[in-house]
């Protein structure tokens, strides 16, 4: 079976932009919920009442699933959409997502379903749609 000729371009910058807009809310959405449970520990601590878990340790899972999911869903959503050679971008879109993250948690985490700065989620799409664009030659 001879491999498949790439994707133009144009559709593939399309998919990226639908796979990474997709994959930034949803990240966006586990890491604001999983906060939420931070508040929810933080407010039942000082009441007296603990929830059975440390604040610090969902705080922890709240990053960690965020920046597990990312990857995962750039990958998935470019291999469902027929996209091949997807490594740059999930990098890419990771690395910017980490920084994204690590630059506007402050922003996020001082009040219940507080958004990450548009900017940097805007800039976290770019790269990965940027990146979508780099691969390798054919027959490599």
């Amino acid at each position: 079976m001879a491999p498949s000729s790439p994707t133009p371009l144009a559709p593939r910058l399309l998919k990226a932009v639908i796979v990474s807009l997709l994959a930034v809310a949803a990240s966006h959405l586990i890491l604001s919920d999983t906060l939420y449970m931070f508040f929810a520990g933080q407010a039942a601590a000082t009441l007296g009442a603990g929830p059975g878990y440390s604040s610090d340790q969902v705080f922890t899972t709240a990053i960690m699933n965020t920046v597990l999911l990312m990857p995962l869903v750039l990958w998935i959503g470019m291999r469902v959409t027929g996209e091949r050679k997807v490594g740059p971008m999930v990098l890419a879109g990771t690395a910017a997502w980490i920084t994204a993250v690590g630059h506007g948690i402050d922003t996020i985490d001082d009040a219940p379903g507080a958004l990450l700065p548009w900017r940097s989620l805007v800039l976290v799409v770019a790269v990965a749609v940027l990146a979508s664009a780099v691969r390798r030659k054919p027959g490599r």
